[in-house]
């Protein structure tokens, strides 16, 4: 009985590390080609058709009224977003005018649908989501993607973009008028 018992224990230990070995696999960013990727982030372009699938499946465009897009493309920045979001109302997003999207492309297909997924759903704020690398490769062109990046908009288009790297900045950020 006391030798099943250690062989659960290892074989839950073995899978426990194949898991987290799995989730860094295939997780970072660094060394991807984007030299000939279209750069979506740079002041001017023009963001009012973007479309992107929240944590739940369902399809958002950029609202007209949208003044302020918060990405997230590295685990820190998208848990330092998630976590303060949480903190606040409901509607916190929506009365600021600013949608958030995190890039969960560099993580591998079942480490999303197992893990980061179900995880985004218990979040009462919408997370959009691009979860493609190829849709994502032109918005982390040239952006420091370990930073949340504060892309400011009217109209659909980027009139500036900032780099930031708190809840704090996060916070003062969105709330600025």
């Amino acid at each position: 009985m006391m030798s099943k018992i250690r062989i659960g224990n290892k074989m839950t230990k073995i899978l426990l590390a194949l898991l987290l070995a799995l989730s860094f696999i295939g997780c970072s960013s660094k060394g991807e080609d984007l030299t000939n990727v279209p750069q979506k982030l740079s002041v001017g372009n023009n963001l009012s058709t973007l479309q992107l699938n929240d944590q739940f499946e369902k399809a958002h465009k950029i609202e007209k009224t949208t003044t302020k897009l918060v990405f997230a493309f590295a685990k820190d920045a998208a848990h330092t977003c998630n976590d303060f979001f949480d903190t606040q109302k409901p509607s916190y997003l929506a009365d600021n005018h600013t949608q958030f999207i995190a890039d969960v492309s560099a993580a591998p297909s079942l480490i999303r649908s197992m893990f980061i997924l179900p995880g985004l759903k218990d979040f009462k704020h919408t997370v959009l989501l691009l979860d493609d690398k190829s849709v994502a490769a032109p918005f982390r062109k040239a952006m420091d993607t370990e930073k949340i990046v504060l892309v400011n908009l009217s109209k659909g288009i980027i009139t500036s973009i900032k780099t930031l790297n708190s809840q704090k900045e996060l916070q003062e950020s969105i709330e600025a008028k």
